[in-house]
């Protein structure tokens, strides 16, 4: 910036200073024609006097292009100023009309190989490792960014919700019933009846003991052969059981158990008992405290797995970024289609925004103001602009040299 004034003042003392050189001239060629007159005298004093009309003209366009010329409100001067939002308006029109059109797009989107770009990029080992780094270190802000607060309070509502729509009657009432088509009432009596049956061998003492308690006169006539033989029956009894698939008693505990399954099903008593017994055990607090624990345990696990240079975590990411590089490489159906989904999208946004690029441009030049705008100009074009006062002030001797010349052979 500073450059830049340095230069405007420099090519502004240029131009000024030739304009007061031609002043000096001239002056001095009126002064020795009046007093010492000599005929080359007139040429110079011709060519001196135009080059001081083509170098206030040319001073007075310049300058009437950023500000009013010696501080006098001339109409049409200080243009930048007064004119900005035409100059916004005209230069959203011009963008739009002759860089913005499908003819002007369409070659430049053809030429688009998106995908060529994106495999070559991928393929270097540096920047799949810059992309992996982005990529942890994206995912490394997302999880410390997070609202744990909200998400478990989310979480925890939409469990709770989840639990109440639970249909545990018809849950439980299916269950059973799918344990019963699948005979599975039946595998458990198999597989209980000779525990019974070993604990009553391994209990006999137990077993008279207790007999001679509730009736003390079965003791006094051979309590323990009848005691015995009670036993003897009962294990027979359970061994018919267990050997009879058909026998009654499974039929019983069959009938018993369906039965038991549709009142689950249809009662209102173990509807309220289920939902009481659920709401029991699952409360929100118990929700809460268990997601809680379960956020704060994933939570640090992913947050070292990233950290990790090592972990499966990180080495899944590595094998990722290679394999879309490789894919991205050998597809070339692939990069077809990337290519031209690229292209068309491009060309649709672009024609369907050009009265937006218009208006933007306008907007924003609106939005500036105006001296500043000026005096932004000024010094990016200023230092060109006063070449034109070099040249007008020299085009201009030259032609009034020129009608001098010809004034004198006519």
């Amino acid at each position: 910036m500073t450059d830049k004034k340095a230069q405007l003042r420099l090519h502004k003392r240029v131009a000024t200073g030739l304009f007061l050189i031609m002043a000096v001239i001239y002056l001095s060629m009126v002064y020795m024609l009046k007093h010492n007159p000599a005929n080359w005298m007139g040429y110079v004093k011709a060519f001196s006097e135009a080059a001081m009309v083509g170098a206030l003209a040319d001073w007075f366009a310049v300058t009437a292009l950023f500000r009013h010329p010696m501080g006098i409100k001339i109409p049409h001067t200080n243009l930048i100023e007064n004119k900005k939002n035409d100059i916004g308006d005209n230069l959203g029109s011009f963008v739009t009309d002759n860089f913005l059109t499908p003819a002007t797009i369409r070659p430049y989107i053809d030429k688009l190989q998106l995908a060529h770009f994106l495999s070559t990029w991928l393929n270097q080992p540096k920047n799949q490792q810059l992309l992996e780094r982005e990529l942890v270190f994206l995912l490394q802000s997302i999880v410390k960014d997070l609202n744990e607060k909200q998400i478990i309070d989310f979480l925890t509502k939409k469990a709770q919700q989840g639990i109440d729509q639970i249909n545990i009657q018809q849950l439980l009432a299916q269950a059973l019933h799918y344990a019963l088509e699948q005979n599975e009432h039946n595998r458990l009596i198999t597989l209980v009846l000779p525990k019974i049956q070993v604990y009553i061998e391994d209990h006999r003492t137990e077993i008279y003991d207790q007999i001679v308690e509730k009736k003390p006169l079965l003791g006094l006539v051979g309590g323990k052969t009848v005691t015995n033989q009670l036993i003897k029956g009962l294990q027979t009894f359970l061994e018919d059981i267990q050997t009879n698939e058909q026998h009654k008693v499974r039929e019983e505990i069959s009938l018993q158990l369906t039965q038991l399954g549709q009142e689950i099903a249809t009662s209102s008593t173990w509807k309220a008992k289920l939902h009481d017994l659920l709401h029991q055990f699952v409360t929100e607090e118990v929700i809460h405290q268990y997601l809680t624990d379960f956020w704060q345990s994933s939570k640090q696990s992913l947050l070292h797995q990233l950290q990790e240079e090592n972990s499966p975590l990180r080495i899944y990411i590595k094998n990722a970024i290679q394999s879309i590089a490789q894919q991205m490489e050998q597809d070339t159906d692939l990069q077809r289609r990337l290519n031209q989904w690229t292209q068309v999208t491009l060309y649709r946004l672009a024609l369907r925004n050009t009265q937006e690029v218009a208006t933007l441009i306008r907007t924003t030049v609106d939005q500036w103001d105006g001296r500043e705008l000026s005096d932004k100009l000024e010094l990016e074009v200023g230092k060109d602009l006063q070449f034109i006062r070099i040249n007008g002030t020299l085009v201009g001797g030259l032609v009034g040299l020129l009608i001098y010349c010809l004034t004198q052979l006519l």
